[in-house]
């Protein structure tokens, strides 16, 4: 069996992602040239190996930016819905980021069949960029624009990230991706977490509005941009002349949908999608309905005091994502790695599933703030470091097609499905009159479903790399 990576040791037949270096911290490879002093520090937390040290840090660092640029959004999006329209509109307005979604995802298809790589992530972004220089003119004037603030930014979160992770699997092999995805997710635990930690003092000592994080938020894409552009080029720059020519090549005819349908792996994984993001839009409802109840608390419905209102959610969120971004920047220095040599990508499917099961099954019987809000921040935190490293390296054996087109579909339409989904179950539920309590049953039993599914990911991820 030959490893897919020519640099990557033979592997064990049983499984063939993991026996394939030293034991951490330090990672040597016979014959290879001599680390940097960059290379060797960043061998403590990954398998980075001589060359390729400056171009991870230069994606690491271009990640954090692009989520340091959301996570200053989200409170000023949760803002805004919730002092506009509340906790059920929210859960609604996923609906229509999945309608939207239908005609945007094949219109960037189209366009990646036309365009090279760098200009098609740069017009994207260019044109995400402007969009927030709309929405602070709009709010500015006055405009009630939670609602479509928070359709955009579901769709700007999922499409942008789902971009820069299309392109890391475009310059990287299989077995370069595996040694290298958990250090490049450093920079996205990083900039979640300095990100939604600026927010609060923002808030409450510069008294910044939404609005003021809006264009913030711009800035810090527009640096984003600047070193995709630059780490394109040097990565073009020193690849084999046939890895290069792919920079100048557009993609296949196909459409994300078509590959999807046609590979079975590709099906699960967009499964996979659905279930994991109906459990998380199902509990952020709980979180949402809990903080928008404390909210009328302590402000009551007065109009006169709605700034206030505003700035404790936005202070709240604030908060809560800060210790999110935390907590998965820890797990994404010090665990991710280690995960991911000791339990595979296969492995380390199941560990976000076991985390859900058992915190829902808690919220079932004790549904307060502080226990969902101590639940949430553990799931989460998971959810964007180990999990997120994982949905990423699932693409790495697949076609370049795959990896931008189908990727794109799976990580917008097929992750707003699942919050369409997450949607019907609110109303239903709030139809029905159900309490915190039952929605935590609810997510019990989807984890349960979330389990085999990624069970059956796992067999099809050890056929294609057997």
């Amino acid at each position: 069996m030959p490893p897919t990576d020519p640099s990557e040791p033979r592997t064990l037949l049983t499984h063939p992602e993991l026996v394939s270096h030293q034991s951490f911290p330090s990672f040597r490879t016979i014959g290879e040239p001599k680390k940097s002093g960059l290379e060797r520090t960043l061998s403590l937390f990954a398998d980075v190996r001589s060359g390729e040290g400056v171009g991870v840090i230069l994606l690491t660092v271009n990640v954090f930016f692009l989520l340091a640029a959301y996570y200053l959004l989200r409170p000023a999006r949760q803002a805004l819905i919730l002092t506009e329209g509340g906790a059920v509109v929210a859960a609604y307005s996923s609906a229509a980021q999945a309608v939207l979604l239908l005609g945007i995802v094949p219109f960037y298809g189209w366009l990646g069949s036309r365009v090279r790589r760098i200009r098609l992530i740069m017009t994207t972004g260019l044109f995400f960029m402007s969009n927030l220089v709309v929405f602070y003119l709009l709010g500015k004037a006055g405009v009630r624009e939670g609602v479509a603030f928070y359709i955009w930014l579901g769709i700007f979160n999922v499409f942008v990230i789902s971009q820069f992770w299309a392109f890391a699997n475009d310059l990287y092999t299989e077995g370069q991706g595996r040694r290298l995805f958990p250090m490049i997710g450093v920079g996205a635990s990083l900039g979640a977490w300095i990100g939604a930690s600026t927010v609060a003092p923002l808030v409450e000592r510069a008294g910044f509005t939404p609005y003021s994080l809006m264009i913030a938020a711009a800035a810090v894409l527009l640096v984003a941009l600047t070193l995709t552009v630059i780490v394109n080029r040097r990565e073009s720059a020193r690849a084999e002349p046939d890895a290069a020519k792919l920079d100048q090549v557009t993609l296949g005819r196909e459409g994300g949908f078509e590959l999807i349908l046609k590979d079975r792996y590709l099906l699960w994984i967009a499964v996979l999608t659905i279930l994991l993001n109906v459990v998380n839009t199902t509990g952020e409802f709980l979180l949402n309905r809990l903080v928008e109840a404390e909210a009328l608390v302590r402000f009551g419905t007065d109009p006169g005091l709605l700034a206030d209102s505003q700035r404790f959610v936005g202070s709240f969120f604030g908060s809560f994502n800060a210790n999110v971004s935390f907590v998965g920047f820890i797990l994404q220095l010090f665990v991710t790695s280690r995960v991911f040599r000791f339990m595979g990508v296969r492995g380390a499917l199941f560990i976000l599933p076991v985390i859900a099961l058992v915190n829902y099954s808690v919220i079932a019987v004790v549904p307060l703030l502080a226990i969902v809000r101590i639940g949430k921040i553990l799931e989460n935190s998971t959810d964007y470091s180990i999990q997120n490293t994982i949905r990423q390296a699932l693409y790495l054996p697949l076609t370049r097609e795959a990896k931008y087109k189908a990727k794109a579909a799976i990580d917008t339409l097929f992750t707003r499905t699942g919050d369409v989904m997450s949607a019907g179950f609110v109303a239903a539920g709030t139809a029905i009159g159900l309490g915190a309590g039952g929605f935590a049953w609810l997510n019990v039993g989807l984890t349960v479903a979330w389990l085999g599914v990624a069970g059956r990911i796992a067999r099809e991820h050890r056929r294609r790399t057997l």
